[in-house]
């Protein structure tokens, strides 16, 4: 069995007027979340979509960002070395 390496980055995302945070990691780099974000806050009537690496989707009106924080991308090891 060979080993693979996935890459994850933790994204924490503050909604205005809630006192919890989203927070999960995926798989999407740095750079496309940003992308994301930046498209989503330039429309009038935009939404944040972001995938986690369970593939759990979470959809938040841009409106309603009060901030969004991207982790480092890590690297960690699936299966089994030889």
């Amino acid at each position: 069995m060979t080993c693979r390496t996935l890459d994850t980055v933790d994204i924490r995302i503050g909604i205005v007027n809630t006192a919890r945070e989203l927070m999960f990691q995926t798989t999407q780099s740095a750079a496309d979340i940003e992308k994301a974000i930046a498209e989503s806050v330039g429309s009038d009537n935009g939404t944040l979509r972001l995938e986690d690496d369970k593939g759990h989707v979470y959809v938040v009106p841009s409106r309603n960002l009060a901030f969004v924080e991207i982790g480092q991308e890590k690297s960690r090891k699936v299966g089994f070395a030889p």
